[in-house]
């Protein structure tokens, strides 16, 4: 009896140890759980409004974002800047050129260990957005100048995300703080009832280490406003890949948000007079992150007004020039006290 029983006892076991299948997304974003079961236009009640103060620049366009945590669920906290989302949370990133909806992105927690991203595409009038091709979709809107938005793949997706431990990049503690930087590029106004870390923590969605720790208002840490709003369109736009704690940690410069919250002074000074592997066109002589004074003659610059592929920074998700932050950065470096 007992050997009878030990195959189907194997049998049953090895049924449990078979990896249950990653759920899919929705062909429709209507059946993601972003707008009302009853009016697909209005947001639905669980879902809430965020806006990060250092926006991701993706070419001029118009964003609205939005996060859904299960009923009863929680974000770890305990370590302040790596946040841990709960399974079956949900972030959902509209882009809009002019008056017209492109594209909604949506990064859902499908399981513990995996998060899906994928891409809406809107259709010309608006009404609908269906799941766009996993290889993404070029010339999805004109940008004029012979330029278009593409949609992404979801292997780019991930190159921002992180392919090894995916996360999301504008929800976290410093994008979501209270001291909101009034100089950051391409600030955003709150929308209506926007989360913010203050009320995460207060309505308990946000689990501190401590329970009667109060909220945290992180910021960049500098006296020099100039210094706070760069970094901080740095951190936002660039730190994925420079934070050491990516998928491409060796990139430089360093972006520490340890470090840029600590003492970010500290973060600029390293980055002036840092030379790189990166060669400017038509200089003989080695390439600084930051030459200073001399805004012609520093890398940073020079990989952020270019869009060749070969040396434009970042290196996806643009085509156009983002000339206000080339500005903000040219003035800093000539400006901006060592």
């Amino acid at each position: 009896m007992i050997g009878k029983c030990v195959p189907a006892a194997i049998a049953a076991l090895s049924s449990l140890l078979v990896a249950s299948p990653v759920p899919q997304p929705p062909e429709r974003l209507a059946d993601t759980g972003l707008y009302a079961r009853d009016d697909a236009s209005r947001v639905a009640d669980d879902v809430h409004a965020f806006s990060p103060q250092y926006p991701l620049w993706t070419d001029g366009a118009g964003k609205r974002r939005w996060i859904h945590l299960p009923a009863g669920a929680a974000i770890d906290a305990t370590q302040l800047l790596e946040w841990d989302f709960p399974v079956g949370t949900k972030f959902w990133k509209e882009f809009s050129f002019g008056s017209r909806k492109v594209e909604t992105r949506m990064l859902w927690k499908a399981t513990p260990s995996q998060w899906i991203a994928v891409s809406y595409a809107w259709n010309e009038d608006g009404t609908d957005a269906v799941l766009a091709p996993a290889e993404g979709l070029t010339g999805a809107a004109d940008l004029g100048n012979g330029k278009r938005h593409a949609i992404p793949s979801r292997t780019d997706c991930l190159a921002c995300h992180g392919a090894r431990a995916t996360r999301p990049l504008g929800f976290n503690a410093w994008q979501l703080s209270d001291d909101r930087d009034p100089n950051a590029l391409h600030g955003e106004p709150l929308p209506d009832g926007a989360l913010s870390l203050q009320s995460l923590v207060a309505s308990g969605v946000l689990k501190l280490e401590r329970s009667e720790d109060p909220a945290p208002r992180p910021r960049i840490a500098t006296d020099n406003p100039a210094t706070r709003s760069v970094l901080g369109y740095l951190a936002g736009n660039c730190g994925s890949c420079h934070s050491r704690e990516g998928d491409v940690p060796a990139v430089t410069p360093f972006l520490p948000m340890h470090q840029l919250l600590s003492d970010a002074d500290a973060v600029a000074r390293v980055m002036t007079a840092r030379a790189t592997t990166w060669q400017a066109p038509g200089r003989d002589e080695g390439t600084t992150i930051v030459a200073p004074h001399a805004p012609d003659a520093s890398a940073l610059l020079a990989r952020m007004r270019s869009r060749r592929p070969s040396s434009q920074m970042p290196p996806l998700g643009t085509v156009v020039r983002d000339d206000e932050a080339v500005d903000a950065v040219r003035r800093w470096i000539e400006l901006a006290p060592r």
